[in-house]
């Protein structure tokens, strides 16, 4: 199979986009200042900061602060945690009641201890037919809002879960299928095996889109991906910190038009201005340049900025600040290939934090015991 020139458009739903791409919700980072900045380079799914399902039902405060979309944000894409069927149509039923969320997306895909140890996230596709209750609560409730779910391999080499999952998930009404092609026990470790994409797609019925996750860190990973397993589009994580301007890219790869030029140090500093001016307005002064630090270090990978400027950024206090910093950086100097490949979290494979018995029976339905998160935003 070679790499398509013009992709065919992704369908969730009833919400259509030319480009075959979703943005992967990330813990601390896809706000709305940042989903704006990318949806301000190209086109597809964009997704919010993990929500859960408790927050939700309870009203949480903090929950419900974080599920804020721009006016013209459209479809208004949700990530939905839960480990309780009842928790989970109830939180379902408010959202369509409200009109919070135009696409709900569950996450049955966080290896994270403190998610795992509580039987979520990528813990809990080993439970099928609680699985299989949550995904039915959520679709069951969602009247027309589509109800997708993200998913990884398995536990580990040991348990793989994902076709099974898929399937119960395809069979309970979901609207599409993505896979993070790596086990919980890597994390985000080693290399995403994309087979296992190939083989999802195989399995599931034609007509349900299946979205490739794992290692899309340019626009030509994206085209091998689709092209070396069929999926119907990918998702993009990681590959995206610091690099916005990717979205830009994958447009442009799956409509067939030659890819833009990197950016040189003008043109990335001038996107780091604009980010910095979205969370702001999100987020306030002093809380909007604090979140800022933490991208400053994605932006400038590679590119030959002094230790001492670099860690004035990374303590960058307000957006006068920032500017003064950011002019004495040379804005001729072009985008280094040493930026490219990996970025963001890496960390290394190791044992999966489970609930006590966990692993005796993977047909008990029973819901472990505190496992529904107070707090959302992962």
């Amino acid at each position: 199979m070679s790499a398509p020139t013009v992709a065919h458009p992704l369908r969730i739903g009833p919400f259509v986009s030319d480009t075959p791409v979703v943005l992967a919700p990330m813990a601390g980072i896809t706000n709305p200042g940042f989903r704006r900045l990318c949806r301000e380079q190209g086109a597809g799914f964009y997704v919010c900061e993990m929500i859960t399902s408790r927050g939700i039902v309870e009203k949480n405060p903090l929950t419900f602060r974080m599920i804020e979309f721009d006016a013209d944000e459209h479809p208004r894409s949700m990530q939905l945690y839960g480990v309780d069927p009842t928790a989970m149509g109830l939180a379902v039923r408010m959202i369509v009641e409200r009109d919070l969320a135009d696409h709900i997306d569950m996450n049955f895909g966080c290896p994270v201890p403190k998610v795992t140890r509580r039987g979520g996230g990528a813990a809990l596709p080993y439970k099928r037919k609680l699985f299989e209750r949550i995904v039915r609560a959520a679709v069951d409730n969602a009247g027309s809002v589509p109800v997708t779910v993200k998913m990884r391999i398995g536990i580990d080499d040991e348990r793989h879960t994902y076709l099974d999952a898929a399937r119960r998930a395809a069979d309970a009404g979901v609207a599409a299928v993505a896979l993070h092609a790596r086990t919980a026990a890597q994390r985000y470790s080693g290399t995403a095996d994309w087979s296992a994409v190939a083989r999802l797609r195989d399995a599931m019925p034609a007509e349900l889109p299946v979205l490739g996750n794992g290692d899309i860190f340019s626009a030509s990973d994206a085209l091998a991906m689709v092209a070396q397993t069929g999926c119907d589009g990918v998702v993009v994580g990681r590959g995206c910190l610091g690099r916005p301007w990717l979205f830009g890219d994958l447009e442009a790869a799956f409509a067939g038009r030659p890819l833009p030029e990197p950016p040189d140090l003008g043109r990335v500093t001038a996107t780091m201005r604009r980010h910095a001016e979205l969370l702001i307005e999100h987020m306030g002064d002093h809380k909007g340049i604090r979140d800022m630090r933490k991208h400053i270090a994605w932006y400038l990978k590679g590119f030959p900025v002094g230790s001492e400027l670099r860690r004035s950024l990374g303590l960058v206090s307000s957006l006068d600040e920032l500017d003064e910093l950011l002019a004495q950086l040379d804005p001729a100097i072009p985008f280094p290939a040493e930026a490219d490949g990996p970025r963001g979290r890496q960390g290394s494979a190791g044992r999966v934090v489970l609930p006590e018995h966990w692993l005796d029976d993977p047909d008990d339905p029973s819901v472990p015991l505190g496992a529904e998160l107070e707090h959302s935003g992962g």
